[in-house]
């Protein structure tokens, strides 16, 4: 019997991604405090997030296999999160046109089979904004709206046209979940891709 696998994250964009994979898995919103500490920096957060994302349902589903992830992206040392809306998402993009931005994208995996069994990662995305003024920033948000979205551009739509470069070692990543890792940690759980079972 393959193992049960949990998304902890309510996100849309994680849980299509993770579809892509093409293995049975549930989600289930984990209940913690976001906050950023002082004392972190923004990658440290992402990790330490998604390892608590990971803990938080790990809890309550023993023997079963739990991904957490967070993002989180930052801009000249300052940490940028979800607009929210219209008015921080445009002071988010003024701010950041014309600069590099980092997604510092965290993922971790608890296999409840084994206590001792933690894998983590962070997977960093450097975003080249291009300098738009105004006029084409607030036209781009009334059209895609992504106020759920760190950064304030979705990538995969129109928001590609807001960059002008995206240097990652996995293309996933700055949607929220890095695939090309995941696959890894899931195969030392013991779960295959391409098994009858799972088509």
């Amino acid at each position: 019997m393959p193992a049960t696998v949990i998304l902890a994250s309510s996100s849309r964009y994680r849980r299509e991604l993770l579809s892509r994979l093409n293995i049975p898995f549930e989600t289930e919103s984990p209940s913690i405090d976001e906050s950023p500490r002082a004392d972190e920096s923004p990658k440290e957060t992402s990790i330490r997030l998604a390892r608590e994302k990971a803990k938080a349902v790990g809890k309550n589903h023993p023997n079963t296999i739990i991904i957490g992830s967070d993002q989180v992206a930052e801009c000249n040392g300052t940490p940028i999160g979800k607009p929210l809306s219209f008015e921080r998402a445009m002071d988010q993009l003024r701010f950041m046109r014309g600069k590099e931005v980092l997604f510092h994208t965290a993922l971790c995996v608890l296999d409840g089979k084994n206590e001792d069994s933690l894998q983590e990662t962070v997977i960093t995305t450097a975003v080249a904004f291009r300098n738009l003024p105004d006029e084409e920033l607030a036209s781009y948000l009334m059209i895609e709206k992504p106020f759920d979205c760190a950064g304030s551009a979705k990538n995969e739509g129109l928001g590609i046209t807001l960059l002008e470069k995206i240097e990652s070692n996995d293309p996933t990543a700055l949607t929220g979940l890095p695939l090309i890792a995941l696959t890894s940690m899931l195969r030392n759980c013991g779960i295959t891709f391409f098994a009858r079972g799972n088509s």
